[in-house]
Order: C-alpha cells, then sequence, then structure tokens
C-alpha cells in the first residue's frame, strides 16, 4: 500500500521524476544521537579518514623522493615527470571504477579493496630497481587513492547526523593535507624506500579498524539488509536513541527510488538528474581549474621565479593548509556551504590577482623589492582562502546530493572529472607559466570569477537537512 501511495504522490511519467519531497523539514530533536551514538560516529570518521591521510602521502611522495630516486635508479627528469603523472591517470582508472565497487562490495569493502592496492603499490615502489617497477607501483597507488577519494567522502556523509555532517565530512579534506604534509615532512629525513614504507601505515590501520566500525546503514538499507541497516543506525545514533523517524524516512526514500529504471550515465542527463549532475560536476570544474595543482605541485618553481627560497614558501604553505582546512570544518555547519564557498571563491580570486601583478611587475622590471613580498602573499591568500572553502566543501556537497540509486554513477563521473581536471592543471602549468606567468594566474582568476556566479546561480545550500530532503529538493 505505501509502495503505490508512493508511486501515485511522488512520480510522474518522465520516468519517475520526483515532483516534491518525500519527507518535511523536521525538527532537530526528532533525529536524536546519544553520547555512545556519537563516540561511534567519530571513531568511524577517524578509520575513514585513514584514507584520506593515505590519499594525501600518495600524491606528496613524488617531491621529496624525488632526488633520490633519481640518483640511485639513475632515471632522468621526463622519466620522473611521467612516475609522479602515472599516479593521475591510475586515480581516473580507479574513479571510474569507484561507484560501482562502493556499491557492489559496500563502503567499507571498497576502502579494504583501496587499501590492499595501495599496499601492493607501496611495495612495488620499495623494491623497485627499474623504472618499470616504479611506475607499476605508482599506477597501482593511483588506482587505490582514485577510489578511496569518492568512498570516504560518500561514508562519512551516510553516517553522520545532519548537524554534523559538514564538520565530519571536511576531515576529508583536513587529512589529505595533513597527510601531504607528513609526506614532505618525513621525506626530508628518511630515505625514498622508507617513505614508501611509510605509506603503508595508514592504510594498516584504516584495514583494522574496519573490523570495529559499523558498514553505511544506507548502503545496507538500499541491497535490502534490512536487520543489519538498523543495527548499523542503532550503533551509529546510540543505544537509547530513537531511530525510529531516520529508519522510516530512509526506507521511504529507498523504496520510491527502488521504482526507476537502473541509471546509466546517460540518464544522467535527464531533467531528474541534470541539476545535481551540474552542480557536482561544475564545482569540480572549479576546484581544479582555478589552479590549485599548478600551485601546489610547482610551488617551489614559483617562488623561485619570484626570489623566494622554495623551502620557506613550501613550509609556509603546507602548515597553512592544514591550519585553515581545521578552521573552515569548524565552520561548515554553522555558517553553511554557500557562504563558505562564495568566500572561498572571492579569496582565491584576489590571490590570483595578487600573484599574477607581481609577475606582470617583474616582467617590466617594476619595483622589484615588491615583486617577493606580492607572490608570497599571492599564494598564501589563494592556498589559506582554497582551504577554508573549494578544497574541501565540493566532495561534501558531492557525497549530499546524489539519491543512492544513482550515487554510484554520479559520484563516479564526478570524481573521474576532479583527476582529469586536477591532471589537464598539472601538465599544462610549466607551458603555461613559460608563455606567460602573469597570464596565468590572470587566466585562472577568471575562472574563479566564473566560480562566484555558478556558486550564486547553481549551488544549493544543504546545511541542517538530512540527505534524503536534499536529493528530493534537487529533483
Amino acid at each position: 500500500m505505501q509502495e503505490k501511495m508512493a508511486t501515485r504522490q511522488d512520480f510522474g511519467k518522465d520516468h519517475g521524476t520526483i515532483t516534491k519531497p518525500l519527507i518535511g523539514p523536521k525538527n532537530e530533536a526528532q533525529i536524536q544521537s546519544d553520547n555512545g551514538g556519537l563516540w561511534m560516529v567519530l571513531l568511524s570518521t577517524s578509520v575513514a579518514v585513514c584514507g584520506s591521510f593515505e590519499f594525501g602521502s600518495c600524491v606528496g611522495y613524488s617531491a621529496p623522493a624525488q632526488y633520490g630516486i633519481m640518483d640511485e635508479l639513475g632515471i632522468s627528469h621526463s622519466e620522473y615527470s611521467f612516475f609522479g603523472s602515472i599516479l593521475t591517470i591510475g586515480a581516473m582508472i580507479g574513479a571510474i571504477m569507484s561507484g560501482g565497487i562502493a556499491d557492489f562490495l559496500g563502503r567499507k569493502g571498497a576502502m579494504a579493496i583501496s587499501s590492499v592496492i595501495c599496499i601492493a603499490g607501496w611495495f612495488t615502489v620499495y623494491l623497485s630497481y627499474g623504472s618499470f617497477y616504479l611506475y607499476s607501483g605508482r599506477f597501482l597507488l593511483g588506482c587505490g587513492i582514485g577510489v578511496l577519494s569518492y568512498v570516504v567522502p560518500v561514508f562519512i556523509a551516510e553516517i553522520t547526523p545532519k548537524n554534523l555532517r559538514g564538520a565530519l565530512a571536511t576531515a576529508n579534506q583536513l587529512f589529505i593535507v595533513t597527510g601531504l604534509f607528513f609526506a614532505y615532512a618525513i621525506g626530508s629525513i628518511v630515505t625514498w624506500r622508507i617513505l614508501a614504507l611509510t605509506g603503508i601505515v595508514p592504510c594498516m590501520v584504516l584495514l583494522a579498524g574496519l573490523f570495529f566500525i559499523p558498514e553505511s546503514p544506507r548502503w545496507l538499507a538500499k541491497v535490502g539488509n534490512e536487520e543489519e541497516f538498523k543495527i548499523s543506525l542503532q550503533k551509529l545514533r546510540g543505544a537509547d536513541a530513537d531511530i525510529y523517524e531516520e529508519v522510516a524516512e530512509i526506507q521511504e526514500f529507498i523504496v520510491t527510488h527502488e521504482l526507476l529504471p537502473k541509471v546509466t550515465m546517460m540518464d544522467l542527463l535527464g531533467k531528474q538528474n541534470i541539476r545535481s549532475v551540474i552542480v557536482g560536476v561544475g564545482l569540480m570544474v572549479f576546484q581544479q581549474f582555478g589552479g590549485i595543482n599548478g600551485i601546489v605541485f610547482y610551488a617551489g618553481q614559483i617562488f623561485v621565479s619570484a626570489g623566494v627560497p622554495p623551502n620557506v614558501g613550501g613550509i609556509l604553505y603546507a602548515c597553512l593548509q592544514v591550519i585553515v582546512t581545521a578552521f573552515g570544518g569548524s565552520l561548515i555547519d554553522r555558517l553553511g556551504r554557500r557562504p563558505l564557498l562564495m568566500v572561498s571563491a572571492c579569496g582565491m580570486l584576489l590571490g590570483c590577482l595578487l600573484t599574477g601583478t607581481s609577475f606582470l611587475l617583474k616582467a617590466h622590471q617594476l619595483v622589484p623589492n615588491l615583486v617577493p613580498i606580492l607572490v608570497v602573499t599571492g599564494i598564501m591568500v589563494y592556498i589559506g582562502f582554497y582551504s577554508v572553502g573549494l578544497g574541501a566543501i565540493p566532495w561534501v556537497i558531492m557525497s549530499e546530493i546524489f539519491p543512492l540509486h544513482i550515487k554510484g554513477t554520479a559520484g563516479s563521473l564526478v570524481t573521474l572529472v576532479n583527476w582529469c581536471g586536477s591532471w589537464v592543471v598539472s601538465y599544462t602549468f610549466n607551458f603555461l607559466m613559460n608563455w606567460s606567468s602573469y597570464g596565468t594566474f590572470f587566466g585562472y582568476a577568471f575562472v574563479c570569477a566564473a566560480a562566484i556566479v555558478f556558486i550564486v546561480m547553481l549551488v544549493p545550500e544543504t546545511r541542517g537537512r538530512t540527505l534524503e530532503e536534499i536529493q528530493a529538493s534537487m529533483n
């Protein structure tokens, strides 16, 4: 009877288009969590973000290991550049598979498989005595973090109460930049082989931790495991918490979406899904094409070009990323996603303009004493404002806006776009800097300005709403 009511009320003739929200807004008190449940949510998040730390460790490995690998294995600069870029190629393949793996094996299963792949990759790098094994290990690492970059924020979003979801989902980005920082720090005092072995540690912690945390209750409900779904949700909300309303909401939403046809990539372009796809893909496009990976990967080169010691600039921006990302995480559930995205994009625009102006002054040999100050200020402003919003929040919103029946396909697409953008920006950055250093940053400034318009026009506010309310409203 309930299925028939859902069909009459909520679906049109266009392949089951949702025409109104399934569940009305609730008071905060209606979904409760006691201290035991909060502890389990925090434990589960802590385990999951070991995957985020691994992500950062993989990305950060190539910089401190470069000269040790080149000297010991006798590979050229061009060969090492390929070693660095093949991580992104592997991540693209991992991103394509990520949604399917997470839907088939579950969120915990996907994290476990990714950890095993990363462990295999690190051992291959550690044992390498030639470029082939070095490339193979780096490729495996890319495949592993391509899956992790999707499944970690999705898992966190699916287990947390709505009042904590933003802050805990931001922990994903916080641990990525923390992993990056630790790779730089440890890499400065150990050999490249030992640094590879340290990359195994977060994978082992993640694998061990998975035995002590529940599976995503929303995934369990989606695959029809009703008993485990309720047990999992009770653990996450606490033994004494009333989960009746949340159980009913999740079940009704899933029953409704089971009536929809199986989703293909082309179905994402239909009118019932297109807004979610545009928001998810668009945020990733602006996150990447604002130039972040070019700036981070070549920060040392940028500082040298402006006459600043690269180690000083590198330490400054790595520390700043960790501090500001943590600060942004403390604000996201109080101020909302949209305000932080707006502030972030505006600050990145300012940072690009300052950096571009510094290179313009240098090209025309004007006020040379001001150039180093402007470039360091510009990069610090850019990194700081990126970390407070556009670094973390696109992943948070991606994990919130897609209904379960399209989350695998749509999430894979969004993650793939992110990694493709990362590769394009990092590959083209050197060419653009050789063409025009100030023109490069003014171009990134234009992208940041476009991002402001996009956020104002299209990005919804998801703070304080359940996943089911958000997903129904997006349709």
